[in-house]
């Protein structure tokens, strides 16, 4: 019998099996943010551990709430930003070179294949989408991760989703996943890693592929997991290629490495799950569960006060770009207000050198920094209550965007036709 992929890289990792069903795994990469981290930086000095187990593998962050909006938000940031510098973690982007956690260690090539990745955010699971291991952890796992490079887990089970089908104009990777979710239900994945299989996957962009694996976690996923091929050699290839770290001298040797992480055929999955992306139509939420999902068309009509582009889900540039190709030119509804906010500085500098920001900001878009306030209510974008908003974001919680507002999560494609329109509404 063969293995999963999951299954290779908690072998290749482990270092020990401390009680029946965990597995202690090394860990190639801690990624920490402004929100959790402190909480646990705080710990470790309280208890005389103000040590990290290697400053390269960590990469720190302030992106929840930037630049701070308070005392509180402050603290949090000086908190992180003096434990980055003590330790010498050179990775540490501060506000000004700050972006979504999810977004910017991609871009910078964090995320490897075969990797083991944890922090202290429940949609770590993004970095999946390059063949890694990759799952949020709370205060304790994450202390230790920091402290020893090691992480303790149950060791998955495995969905395998095949995804088929030619997706029609208009059908996004958020409406594929929001077709996912649907299909399995919130807790259909729990104690599972989901697997991304299929001709759909083999032509997605690894933008795409991060939306999928980011959204996994919503359907209770420990991780959300693509097999590693050219796509992804392409776009991790200036960062492991001889102008980077030099890990390979060509891309056919990376690629034949690359093989080694993906799995077998005869892998032993707990489930098969085919979903035809044929005849998928346009997507939206409605209520306050990422499973409960209506066609856009169903929709139709429903009033909106705001509009929402970004967040590690759909701040990327493909995504701006979608977004821009339906407002270029047109003036957003009177009485809507609408954000956008590139993922990264690099995002937001290709968005202004393809115009992308101006037709933006002609249609009537506030664009804000990267950031993620808006997207769990903290900053940039809070709903009051009673108001709603159409979103690019990844969880539609009561309440999630401020307290009392409701949150329709749909791609940048329909929230874009949202904002013109007023209403939920089809890009057309």
């Amino acid at each position: 019998m063969g293995y999963t992929l999951s299954e290779k890289i908690f072998e290749a990792h482990l270092l020990d099996k401390p009680a029946p069903g965990t597995w202690t795994l090394k860990l190639d990469a801690v990624f920490c943010h402004e929100i959790t981290t402190p909480i646990a930086v705080n710990d470790l000095v309280s208890r005389g551990h103000d040590k990290v187990f290697n400053p390269d593998k960590i990469k720190a962050v302030i992106d929840h709430v930037t630049p701070a909006k308070d005392g509180k938000t402050a603290e949090q940031g000086k908190i992180l930003r003096d434990w980055a510098r003590r330790h010498g973690i050179k990775d540490f982007f501060d506000i000004g070179r700050n972006g979504v956690c999810h977004a910017i260690f991609p871009e910078k090539g964090f995320a490897r294949p075969g990797y083991t990745i944890i922090m202290g955010d429940s949609h770590t699971c993004t970095h999946g989408a390059f063949g890694a291991f990759a799952a949020g952890v709370g205060t304790t796992d994450l202390e230790v991760g920091i402290l020893k490079g090691v992480c303790a887990f149950k060791k998955p089970k495995t969905i395998k989703l095949l995804l088929s089908g030619e997706p029609k104009a208009g059908v996004f990777p958020k409406d594929i996943i929001l077709a996912v979710i649907a299909k399995l239900g919130v807790n259909g994945a729990t104690d599972h890693t989901i697997e991304f299989h299929g001709q759909v996957i083999d032509k997605m962009s690894m933008e795409g592929r991060m939306t999928l694996c980011n959204m996994a976690v919503e359907a209770g996923a420990t991780s959300g997991i693509c097999m590693p091929d050219a796509v992804t050699l392409e776009y991790l290839w200036p960062f492991i290629g001889p102008e980077g770290d030099k890990s390979y001298s060509d891309k056919k040797t990376a690629l034949d490495a690359f093989n080694k992480w993906r799995s077998d055929d005869d892998a032993d999955y707990s489930r098969v799950v085919e979903l035809d992306c044929s005849g998928l139509e346009p997507l939206t939420t409605f209520a306050y569960k990422p499973d409960q999902v209506k066609t856009v068309r169903e929709m139709a009509g429903t009033k909106i006060d705001q509009v929402y582009i970004g967040s590690c889900t759909n701040g990327r540039i493909e995504d701006l770009r979608e977004a821009a190709r339906i407002i270029r030119g047109k003036k957003i509804a009177g009485k809507v207000r609408a954000i956008v906010s590139p993922a990264t500085p690099d995002i937001y500098t290709q968005a202004l050198k393809e115009g992308l920001i101006e037709d933006f900001m002609n249609a009537g878009f506030c664009v804000t920094n990267p950031t993620c306030g808006a997207c769990l209510g903290m900053s940039n974008g809070v709903l009051a209550e009673g108001e709603v908003c159409a979103s690019t974001t990844n969880r539609n919680f009561y309440g999630r965007m401020g307290k009392g507002g409701t949150v329709h999560l749909m791609s940048p494609a329909s929230a874009a036709a949202a904002a013109l329109s007023g209403c939920i509404t089809s890009a057309g």
